[in-house]
């Protein structure tokens, strides 16, 4: 079932090119609106919320017209966290929740994700269903001018967020003695996360939080994790953490500035959960995930499941399998006992309630050795370069190559213009030579 809009995490793209425009949002608003408003719901309510990126003054007015076009009734959030506007839908039991941002990609991007009542990612299912209603005839959706919807900005998203995630955990969790070092990436976390760290008491020494419009994960957050690294050496910090544009992504460093992927956070938090009777069924990784992590959990006997890239896969098979823990080497981690997607401070407040007796990150970190792996992101002008002859003849050659020995993947971004190619294995110069091989046939 090809989507026309939507990839492996809502729609995505440069600003004014393609379907990043004004006048697709409103389309868009339109379309997501209809649906959502056919579902026959006493109240007709959308929050929309968003990142700090300069083209969300254009396309936020575009995409309320097109919601309240439907007839819908809309609330405007402001930047807030991805989990803090997904949590606010389903809190104020709107009918859907739409977050405007690109995550990690550079400021000139921009893009949707779009939430269920439930407060989940809607399904490719739902998405199909909505992309019909968007090349339909705009007029034919529209509102009659006495049911038109109303606009209203809520100025206190971030103290709601704040709130929900403070009840997740004990009223004496303190961090009183800790310095942390916080990246917020100048994303839609620079309020709420220095705000939630500070108020339990921790010395926070934050980075990225000078948002204007075209500095949003440019030089830091967790795509640059080498800028963590240098402010928790220079600040002698027991913890680092850095989340990404909009906040559902979160890279850590510990107290000897090693850097932390989602993988390892991941095996840790399993580890824990599981000795205090937490952890439910299982755990979701993605096609991604380490190879070092799957072995972890065979010998910690926890079942340990593959989904696709993308956290809403994960969420889906972790709802599937009825387990509470799944997530991303990127990052996104969902803690399924509080939340329904990704949200890096949450993750963030579950690692430093560990860490609250004085212990070391380093210490509580060593979970698994991790098999040496290598990613390659390649912008290309076609994605489907990776179906030609030539492409998948080199794939197949460096998958007997490394067979038995570590493992290739290759796969088009489902965000970005790019081909993503990662090998694992012990043998660096056999991993080096099948990415090179595969390379050479993308460019």
């Amino acid at each position: 079932m090809k989507k026309k809009y939507f990839g492996t995490d809502g729609i995505r793209g440069k600003v004014n090119i393609g379907n990043i425009n004004g006048e697709k949002f409103f389309k868009f608003g339109l379309a997501a609106g209809t649906y959502f408003k056919n579902l026959k719901k006493k109240k007709q309510v959308a929050i929309i919320a968003k990142d700090t990126r300069l083209s969300g003054y254009t396309l936020e007015p575009a995409l309320v017209s097109g919601l309240a076009s439907a007839g819908m009734h809309i609330f405007t959030l402001g930047p807030l966290p991805t989990n803090g506007l997904a949590m606010l839908t389903k809190k104020m039991k709107a009918n859907l929740g739409i977050m405007i941002t690109a995550s990690h990609n550079p400021f000139h991007d921009n893009g949707l994700k779009l939430f269920g009542p439930d407060g989940l990612k809607l399904s490719d299912k739902i998405e199909k269903k909505i992309e019909n209603l968007i090349d339909n005839k705009t007029t034919k959706y529209l509102s009659e001018p006495k049911s038109l919807g109303r606009v209203k900005r809520l100025e206190d998203g971030n103290e709601k967020y704040i709130k929900i995630l403070k009840n997740n955990f004990p009223r004496d969790f303190s961090l009183k003695g800790m310095r942390i070092v916080l990246d917020c990436a100048n994303g839609a976390g620079y309020k709420s996360a220095p705000k939630i760290l500070s108020d339990l008491g921790a010395k926070i020494h934050s980075i990225g939080v000078k948002p204007n419009g075209l500095n949003i994960n440019y030089n830091c957050g967790s795509t640059f994790p080498e800028v963590l690294r240098k402010y928790v050496k220079k600040f002698k910090a027991d913890l680092g953490i850095s989340l990404d544009g909009d906040a559902d992504r979160v890279i850590m460093c510990d107290e000897k500035a090693q850097i932390i992927d989602g993988d390892q956070i991941i095996a840790m938090i399993a580890k824990r959960w599981k000795a205090k009777k937490i952890l439910k069924g299982g755990v979701i990784g993605t096609l991604m995930s380490n190879y070092g992590l799957e072995n972890f959990f065979l010998s910690e006997r926890i079942n340990f499941k593959r989904a696709k890239v993308g956290d809403r896969y994960v969420k889906e098979l972790m709802k599937k399998n009825n387990y509470n823990l799944g997530g991303e080497q990127s990052g996104h981690i969902i803690l399924g006992k509080f939340a329904t997607t990704g949200d890096g401070l949450l993750v963030a407040l579950e690692i430093l309630f560990a860490l609250r007796k004085g212990k070391l990150a380093s210490e509580i970190f060593k979970v698994y050795k991790s098999v040496p792996q290598k990613l390659l992101n390649i912008r290309v002008k076609d994605k489907k370069i990776i179906n030609s002859a030539r492409c998948k003849k080199a794939i197949k050659t460096a998958n007997v190559l490394i067979k038995n020995k570590g493992r290739l993947l290759v796969r088009a971004s489902g965000t970005e213009q790019k081909v993503r190619i990662m090998c694992e294995s012990f043998n660096v110069s056999l991993m080096n030579k099948c990415l090179a091989m595969v390379k050479k046939t993308v460019h």
